[in-house]
């Protein structure tokens, strides 16, 4: 029963450490990392999870059930007349001796009691089910395909908050002409925050991005922007107009103009609408 616990406790730790790190390599040699993290993060994410690897074999040295190990010794149950108790947890009973002194006689139970205490059946449930749950998902990162955040999730985390991925800087540089380096995500910022959507009038845009559900008979070109990892993954939409939805998730290049609408709205006046297949980097940065 220790040795099935011992392993438990060594899979929880060090494997499913070793788990997570081959993958990592894994999805950083196969280029698909970057469906998970920011690409400027994976020097970072590649070295820990070399050092995982490395104290995963380094644990090997250790014998099973280490970890149990409370770093204090157990002691003898007698001491010498005279002599201090072998451990701090331990109790002192004085008992006569057959030749008129003493002896001390050390009571180990407390410190006994310390070590083997036993544990709650809640507390030994709640550790198999999070085991359980966690070793399952690490297991499923094995066998299941690396992908890329879905159209759904994307509509999901949009809260209708204005779009800053690029702040006001996106919007000066706009103002220049200067957008051939343009993603989603800073036309986003300069279609939500453009105080003077007349000067973008008739700019030439291009863009590729996903389909998610506009208003008004026109459709929302979307894209995730990862500023860190998918966790923080948001949503960044411009408004397409001039054109026939291709159907939400679809992969587009939309190429036409900025047009300024009656209401002081920006969108872009579609010429052509390409259905692409998902880029090899779904996300922008």
């Amino acid at each position: 029963m220790r040795r099935a616990e011992w392993i438990g406790t060594r899979w929880l730790g060090v494997g499913l450490a070793a788990v997570l790190a081959v993958v990592t390599l894994g999805l950083a040699l196969t280029g698909r990392l970057g469906l998970y993290i920011n690409p400027d993060s994976t020097w970072f994410a590649v070295s820990m999870a070399v050092v995982a690897l490395v104290g995963a074999v380094a644990s090997f040295a250790l014998p099973l059930g280490a970890e149990a190990d409370h770093g204090h010794d157990h002691g003898s149950t007698l001491d010498t007349p005279g002599s201090a108790p072998s451990s701090p947890l331990s109790s002192v009973q004085e008992t006569p001796h057959a030749g008129g002194g003493e002896r001390r006689v050390l009571d180990t139970q407390h410190e006994h009691d310390h070590t083997h205490a036993r544990r709650h059946p809640a507390g030994v449930a709640a550790t198999m089910v999070g085991g359980v749950a966690a070793s399952g998902i690490v297991v499923l990162t094995l066998v299941l395909p690396p992908a890329s955040l879905s159209a759904e999730l994307a509509m999901s985390r949009d809260v209708g908050a204005t779009p800053l991925f690029a702040g006001a800087d996106a919007v000066t540089l706009a103002a220049t002409g200067d957008t051939s380096s343009f993603g989603v995500g800073e036309w986003a910022t300069v279609f939500a925050t453009a105080t003077d959507p007349e000067a973008f009038d008739g700019d030439p845009i291009e863009l590729t991005g996903f389909v998610t559900p506009g208003e008004d008979g026109t459709f929302d070109l979307t894209r995730l922007v990862v500023t860190h990892c998918v966790i923080d993954a948001q949503p960044a939409s411009v408004a397409v107009a001039g054109a026939s939805n291709p159907g939400t998730g679809q992969w587009v290049t939309v190429a036409g103009t900025v047009r300024a609408t009656s209401d002081g709205r920006l969108e872009i006046d579609a010429a052509s609408v390409a259905e692409i297949e998902e880029p090899e980097d779904p996300y922008e940065y």
